[in-house]
Order: structure tokens, then sequence, then C-alpha cells
């Protein structure tokens, strides 16, 4: 069998377990599904269509918890961190792959350590300081393809939980990778083989939401923070090993 074939398959695998975990906690698609895209098209091209299968991700928990989304947390944050993506979008371009690849690397590693400071100190935000959360997570999602292990700590932190939290951090996290779209394909780096790329993992990826809602209750989120810390230290080492091979 034809090894590319083999390799979109397991592209589709991924991205719909991605999607059915993302689904769950509202993170972890990225995360999950960049080494294989990296593994498969390259560090330069998996970054463009990780921002496609993004759009696909956060527009299916868009879709099914749409009579739940906080509009006002949604336009504080989306207003500051959509410019801010675009910037860290043209930041990118101008990277070579093997940056890419570190950069990627150290960010997933950092997150680990750091998501459990933020978590141990419990702290609550006000819409204004939603905004200036902004400014930072939407430049690092321009540049590393996704901040939800930071993201995930702010929309949280302004009190919103289960369908909720769910919407209105995908609906705000749509807004920052519409901006990071929009730079690639300004700069010629979302050419239609790219697009197709990405509606092909973004597919598998909303699929993957789909089938997780009805779990979304039922799993433990000690349990998934755990696995999730196992998965980024696991994306960061193989971002690290192909940058070094």
């Amino acid at each position: 069998m034809d090894g590319s074939v083999i390799g979109y398959g397991f592209v589709l695998l991924v991205g719909l377990l991605a999607g059915g975990i993302s689904g769950i906690v509202g993170f972890g698609s990225s995360i999950m599904l960049m080494p294989v895209l990296v593994y498969q098209f390259g560090p330069k091209a998996a970054v463009p269509i990780m921002a496609i299968t993004a759009l696909a991700a956060n527009l299916s928990r868009i879709l099914l918890w749409w009579r739940e989304i906080d509009w006002r947390a949604f336009a504080a944050y989306t207003v500051t961190a959509a410019p801010a993506a675009a910037l860290g979008a043209r930041t990118l371009v101008a990277l070579p792959g093997f940056w890419v690849d570190i950069a990627l690397g150290c960010f997933f590693i950092i997150m680990v350590p750091l998501r459990h400071w933020l978590a141990a100190r419990g702290f609550r935000l006000t819409l204004w300081q939603l905004a200036l959360a902004g400014i930072p997570i939407g430049y690092l999602t321009g540049v590393v393809v996704s901040t939800g292990p930071i993201s995930v700590p702010a929309f949280l932190g302004i009190g919103l939980v289960k369908g909720a939290f769910l919407a209105t951090e995908a609906a705000g996290s749509l807004g920052v990778y519409i901006a990071k779209a929009a730079v690639f394909q300004a700069f010629g780096a979302l050419p239609w083989e790219i697009v197709l790329q990405g509606l092909i993992a973004g597919g598998a990826v909303m699929a993957g939401s789909f089938l997780g809602k009805r779990f979304v209750l039922r799993l433990s989120p000690d349990t998934f923070r755990y696995l999730m810390d196992a998965v980024m230290l696991f994306a960061g080492g193989f971002m690290l090993w192909n940058a070094f091979k």
C-alpha cells in the first residue's frame, strides 16, 4: 500500500482521537495532532495545516454548545487576541523549519509546570484582565500552533464551566485562528494543497468532537490533567527530536 495513503490514514485516526479529547476538555487536538502533521508534511507545512484544522475543531465545539457562549467574554478576549495572533503568525512565516520545531518542542514542555503553577494559585480574572491576557496568548498562538494549556485557565478564571467554557473558549480561539489563517494566506503559506490537507484533518477532528460530547460530564478532570501532561511532554520531546535528528 502507498505510504502516503497510510500516512493520511494515520492522520485521520489521530485526528478523530484528538477531536474526541478536545471536545471533552476544550483543548488537546493541536498537541496530539501536531507531531503527526510534522512527521507527515514537515514543520513549515504542518503549522498552516494545523491552523485550518483548528478552525474546524473550534467550529465543532461552537456548534455543540452554541446557546451557552458568553459573548462578553468572547468579545473581551478576541478584540486583543486576534490581532496579536496575526502578528505572531507573521513572525512564524519568517522562521526556518528548524526553529519552528525548537519553539514548538520547548513550548509544549514548558507548559506542563506552568499550567500546574497557574492552577495551584486559583487565580480569577475580570473581563479587562481577560482582554489583557489575550495579547500574549494570541501572539503565542500565532507562533506556536496552540496555547490551549494557557487559554483554558484564562477562560476558567472568569468562572466559565462545562458547556459555557467549551463554547466560549472555542469561539475566542476561532477568531484567533481566522486571523492567523489570513496572515498565512497573505504571505502565500496557505496554498490549496495545504487547505485541503487541513480540511481532511479538520474533518476528523470535528467528527471526534461530536463523539466526545457524551463524555463531557463523565471524565475525571484529574485523570485528564495527568494524561495531557504526558501528551504535552511527548509532543514536546518529539518536536525537539525532529529538529536535531
